[in-house]
């Protein structure tokens, strides 16, 4: 086989995933291996991923199942017959890695858990993301994204903070994370793999993975409660608010330096002149009449300001743009829709999606002949025959 010049193979390639997951974190990390390299199955049954139902469906694809799905195969079973359970077992003896995220237990009641999967192959690897972990007293607890921002502090510091009624942020940001923190813990383990030549079971929970990349978790760490507020401010300025990410104290710091600010009575109590301050910020940003003079202001006082972008314009950036932060794959009807991709850029490899989300058992027999019966000794994993990936 031609080696290809470094540039143009990806990290991954080579590598088996076998995708049993649904929804958010576990297909997550499927979709950052599959961009990697990785020859990526998902093995499911139609209508049995909830992602389904988020976003425009388009060739009955949704928005968020294309965008946490795109590139990878797709194998029809049904993991709850013997057959199904038979299969998952002769796949799993010819692949690297298994991700799922199944409640605790679930695997081993479908004959298919580590024991099974270890047994079969001492060289797999086996990601299981759960809410709280695959042992503890709370293992059996159901545990979505919402119930893990609820019980490790996000949305009680939140409402602290604001002083609003507790209410949960428009974002899986415990599911990002566990998949985020699952690839890590995978890609160490081939690290490790590589030197051992064992595999293992990688238990990673969702609430575990939101302490450990939570930077207020310290502050309950050593009783140091409340936190300090390190966040941006809003204010109101001429075309729309902007924010300055910046502590109010640094804020006034460095506009007392490049935009002559000064306190009108020292002498005031420090309330008073806290408040007088905000005015005198507040007052000195609505002064402007163009957007872009302000704009440039702040980055003369080295200050970091942001557009308070809706959804809408988010992509209207020329970062977007100019970083081919998306790309256009196939829709499964003879078109094409954009997803994000994953945000590596390698001086010599690739990371792209290699085509869109596949329909319900699209690969079943192909990779079941490729998997299962191969012609030779070699790996086909050449996922190009028509999943074609473009620049927007």
């Amino acid at each position: 086989m031609e080696t290809q010049p470094d540039e143009h193979r990806f990290p991954l390639d080579g590598v088996r995933v076998l995708d049993l997951s649904r929804a958010l974190s576990g297909p997550l990390a499927g979709r950052i291996l599959s961009d990697l390299g990785a020859e990526v199955v998902k093995v499911e049954l139609a209508g049995a991923d909830i992602a389904q139902g988020f976003g425009r469906k388009i060739h009955g694809r949704s928005g968020l199942y294309t965008q946490l799905n795109a590139g990878k195969r797709s194998v029809a079973l049904d993991l709850r017959t013997d057959e199904g359970s038979a299969t998952l077992l002769r796949l799993a003896q010819v692949c690297d890695i298994v991700v799922e995220n199944f409640r605790p237990g679930v695997l081993d009641r479908l004959g298919i858990g580590w024991p099974q999967l270890s047994a079969v192959n001492p060289a797999l690897l086996l990601l299981s993301i759960s809410g709280f972990g695959q042992w503890g007293p709370q293992a059996q607890r159901q545990a979505y994204a919402p119930i893990i921002h609820a019980e490790a502090g996000l949305i009680g510091r939140q409402a602290e903070i604001s002083g609003e009624p507790p209410a949960d942020i428009a974002f899986a940001l415990a599911d990002s994370l566990a998949g985020l923190h699952g690839t890590i813990a995978l890609l160490a383990a081939l690290r490790l793999r590589d030197q051992t030549g064992l595999g293992q079971h990688i238990d990673l929970s969702m609430f575990e993975a939101m302490l450990a990349t939570d930077d207020y978790t310290h502050y309950s760490l050593d009783d140091d409660l409340p936190g300090r507020p390190a966040r941006g401010e809003v204010w109101q300025a001429t075309g729309g608010p902007i924010m300055i990410a910046s502590d109010r104290r640094h804020t006034w710091h460095q506009l007392t330096i490049h935009a002559g600010l000064r306190d009108p009575d020292r002498r005031a109590p420090q309330q008073q002149r806290i408040a007088a301050r905000a005015e005198l910020i507040a007052a000195w940003i609505a002064s402007f009449t163009d957007r872009n003079l302000l704009k440039q202001a702040l980055t003369d006082a080295d200050l970091a300001w942001a557009d308070i972008r809706d959804p809408a314009a988010v992509l209207d950036q020329p970062t977007v743009t100019a970083r081919g932060v998306v790309a256009m794959v196939d829709d499964g009807g003879g078109g094409q829709r954009p997803v994000i991709r994953m945000p590596y850029r390698f001086s010599r490899a690739r990371a792209e999606p290699r085509g869109g989300a596949a329909s319900t058992g699209e690969h079943t027999c192909d990779v079941l002949d490729r998997w299962l019966h191969p012609a030779s000794g070699d790996r086909v994993t050449d996922q190009s025959s028509g999943d074609r990936v473009t620049d927007q």
